[in-house]
């Protein structure tokens, strides 16, 4: 089986919409190269191994992305304090991929989260769309993303209200 099968069975519906917002924003590229702001990065994302010169092949892309992405959960699990549907914890799961763990530790998101603030913490993740001090483009669609993905619940729950 798969890394990313064993992802997407173990971490369930929040691991598939995780999967396919972390896979098409981070595009993949098999060989090795400097991001804009300056860190070595190949396949989707990774960071940790990646060094100019290296490539990988399809299948070593997607275990590394299926790591990646299991570690950033692990992160979430471990540090969220709340219940979280899928759609949250997978948004969140994609935001930590991209900004690390220690950001999102460190970060008044998860604070808020933490306190039962789910709006206003989901309403953080528009503020993380700058990379070397400049805003980025994909950075503002990745996050528009992932703010709707934490908010889903949220407004179901007014969608339904509106319905008794």
């Amino acid at each position: 089986m798969t890394g990313l099968k064993r992802l997407t069975l173990a971490a369930g519906a929040a691991g598939a919409l995780a999967l396919g917002t972390v896979s098409h924003f981070e595009g993949k590229e098999n060989t090795a190269y400097v991001d804009p702001v300056g860190v070595v990065t190949v396949c989707y994302g990774h960071t940790a191994t990646a060094r100019i010169g290296q490539t990988h092949s399809d299948e070593e892309c997607e275990e590394l992305l299926a790591g990646d992405l299991g570690d950033a959960f692990a992160a979430v699990d471990e540090h969220v304090e709340v219940e979280l549907p899928p759609t949250r914890r997978a948004a969140l799961a994609s935001f930590v991929f991209n900004v690390g763990e220690g950001a999102f530790q460190r970060s008044t998101l998860l604070e808020r989260l933490n306190a039962g603030q789910v709006v206003e913490a989901c309403n953080e993740l528009s503020r993380w769309v700058y990379a070397g001090g400049e805003q980025l483009p994909g950075l503002v669609r990745r996050r528009d993303v992932e703010r709707w993905m934490c908010l889903y619940d949220e407004y179901a729950t007014l969608v339904a209200g509106d319905d008794e």
